[in-house]
């Protein structure tokens, strides 16, 4: 039998057709309605589909080949679109709205306005709901990481010291702002790597690889900059870091050991006006 995961993916047989869409098995829980608007333009019955289970408007299950943005266990950013008298709903990609109650919202919650919050299902009212309280969701295991690997990273909020972020839809961890070289916000992902891993279990990661990676890596993207334009780059060794930082949203440090590379490697020379390509 299957055990259908709520607010995640499920694969299920078609067990039949009826005119307002497929009923698909659904174990224990019987069958679960997959409506007209999403019913593949083939199929057969004993097709497996691969659908997300939800509820609808009368708190039963349905499933949808749409992709939300969020599945339960998830920690997400998403907009306001509307509130009545006992919470916020939220957009996250379905045809009904999520619904953060009063109770797990920070602040009240006002139409348009986005929100990064965790995705669950409320052990009371089996519903799957959203609480914007997400550092109460974050893991309190010490995290497996060495310095160096790289993560995924949702950006979470502004601080004094950087971003808070977290790393692998799991760990809290802070970016520091002399370690951002390009315009991040809240509710962007990207790619991020562990600078420092601290014995109290509180990560450090940066937005770039660290060390010798970072040089090659850039050295790469600086050849491709010369070759686009004219073979020629006007900052050198004396050129203000924040003029580097907002061309190529590197630091001046790696910008030398880049350009540093590149000279070892014969293929630019570097002049009082800047560097240049050599053919």
């Amino acid at each position: 039998m299957n055990t259908i995961k709520l607010g995640d993916y499920n694969r299920l047989t078609i067990t039949k057709e009826v005119d307002f869409g497929l009923y698909l098995d659904g174990g224990d829980e019987g069958e679960i309605l997959l409506p007209k608007r999403y019913v593949p333009q083939s199929y057969r019955i004993g097709d497996e589909l691969e659908v997300f289970i939800y509820l609808d408007q009368d708190e039963r299950l349905v499933a949808t080949t749409e992709t939300p943005l969020a599945k339960v266990g998830d920690f997400a950013y998403l907009a306001c679109s509307w509130v009545n008298e006992y919470g916020a709903f939220l957009d996250w990609g379905l045809m009904k709205d999520l619904f953060c109650p009063f109770r797990e919202q920070k602040r009240r919650m006002e139409i348009g306005q986005k929100y990064i919050v965790y995705v669950y299902i409320d052990p009371e009212s089996y519903r799957i709901v959203a609480s914007a309280k997400v550092e109460h969701f974050l893991s309190d295991d010490f995290p497996p990481y060495r310095r160096g690997d790289a993560v995924d990273l949702l950006i979470w909020q502004k601080t004094e010291l950087g971003f808070k972020v977290i790393a692998d839809n799991r760990f809290q961890a802070l970016a520091y702002d002399d370690q951002i070289f390009k315009y991040v916000h809240t509710g962007d992902r990207m790619q991020g790597y562990i600078a420092a891993v601290r014995p109290d279990g509180k990560i450090d990661v940066t937005l770039q690889p660290a060390g010798r990676q970072q040089t090659l890596d850039f050295a790469e993207v600086l050849l491709q900059y010369l070759k686009d334009n004219g073979g020629f780059c006007d900052l050198g060794d004396k050129s203000d870091a924040e003029d580097i930082k907002r061309r190529f949203q590197v630091s001046k440090k790696v910008y030398k050991r880049a350009v540093g590379d590149l000279y070892k490697r014969k293929l630019i020379s570097i002049t009082d006006d800047g560097i240049h390509l050599l053919s």
